[in-house]
């Protein structure tokens, strides 16, 4: 193996990534809509520091391409319902397309109608929730991404598996400035995050992870379930995990938690039958564009001024992403051991150039 796989301190560019992933992913037969989609969405999650959803689900994605649970070259189709509503089809393809198309969908119908909303059926994990909001808010929207996930959650004082991560996203535009921007899963953190603990051989945070009687574990190799945000008040977050369910899941007639496929597998030949949703909205169907952009303005300068406490710092969602975003533009992205050992792999199975050099 190269030693730069190895190597821990070694950090690769945004643009490299970007170049292997459309390279793997191609050579594995997906179709281009696909593969830019899956792409893009990696690749936000990578540059924002949202790792648990960037370039590390590669190998995930291009095992469940190949086992034939997504399909490599889907006919996604929207039907407009109401005047600012509409459904879209995804015809079991990468969860990433499905949900960058229904926000395209929606702030189409939010931009006659003010507000637009897309429920989204037959998709499958669409990774960082905050690429989609995001999408709307660079075109001027208010944008607002739901989906539910397969079981791994606990609900407050409970001792099984039942709601999915099931996160919420939302961006708001900012004038000369990156958008605010919300993305949180609704379990105390992402299993994702719980995997790459591992890979990196760290203790988990504590009341975030429970073992198989749903019992706090630091200990990431002990972890059955996720503890719901909160802590001692998990039911706020299980409420909320609720919520994204009936959004994604009741309003798509798609499966609710508990009944979707692991993510993991064993079975990665099955379509998982997800759903999502997306919603745009026009600020200026609301106050005209003058109004809101001031609004937004105070609002966070009054955040960032508020007093923080000794030793803390105030940020208005997004600061830190944003923060991550620039140094990783210049410095490039960190990649955990066993993303690494997987590039390696997909490198020599597809004879695809790594993106870093030998």
């Amino acid at each position: 193996m190269s030693g730069a796989a190895t190597n821990p301190e070694m950090k690769t560019a945004l643009a490299a990534l970007d170049r292997f992933s459309r390279d793997v992913l191609a050579a594995a037969g997906v179709d281009t809509q696909s593969l830019d989609a899956a792409t893009r969405a990696m690749l936000h999650g990578s540059r924002l520091g949202v790792d648990s959803h960037g370039v590390r689900l590669l190998d995930h994605y291009v095992s469940v391409f190949e086992g034939g649970r997504l399909n490599k070259r889907p006919d996604p189709r929207f039907e407009r319902t109401f005047s600012g509503f509409g459904r879209l089809d995804a015809d079991n393809g990468h969860g990433a397309l499905g949900a960058y198309l229904g926000m395209t969908h929606a702030t189409a119908l939010a931009e006659e109608a003010g507000i637009g909303a897309v429920s989204i059926c037959n998709s499958s994990h669409f990774g960082p929730a905050g690429a989609y909001a995001l999408a709307a808010a660079d075109n001027g929207y208010i944008g607002i991404a739901f989906c539910n996930s397969d079981s791994f959650v606990r609900l407050h004082e409970g001792a099984e598996k039942f709601h999915g991560t099931n996160p919420i996203a939302m961006a708001v535009p900012v004038r000369g400035q990156s958008p605010w921007l919300l993305d949180m899963a609704t379990s105390a953190i992402p299993y994702n995050r719980v995997q790459l603990y591992r890979s990196l051989g760290q203790h988990l945070p504590e009341a975030t992870a429970s073992d198989g009687e749903g019992r706090d574990t630091l200990d990431s190799e002990a972890v059955e379930m996720l503890a719901p945000l909160g802590g001692a008040f998990g039911f706020k977050g299980a409420g909320l995990a609720g919520m994204v369910e009936i959004f994604s899941a009741v309003l798509s007639g798609m499966k609710l938690s508990h009944e979707i496929l692991p993510m993991g597998g064993p079975d990665k030949a099955t379509h998982r039958h997800m759903g999502a949703f997306t919603m745009a909205i026009r600020p200026d169907a609301a106050v005209d564009r003058d109004t809101f952009e001031a609004g937004m303005a105070r609002y966070v300068e009054g955040l960032r001024a508020s007093a923080a406490r000794e030793g803390g710092r105030v940020m208005a969602p997004g600061d830190r992403e944003w923060a991550v975003a620039r140094e990783r533009e210049a410095c490039g992205v960190p990649l955990d051991p066993e993303t690494r050992t997987a590039f390696v792999r997909m490198s020599q199975r597809y004879g695809v150039e790594l993106p870093w050099s030998q």
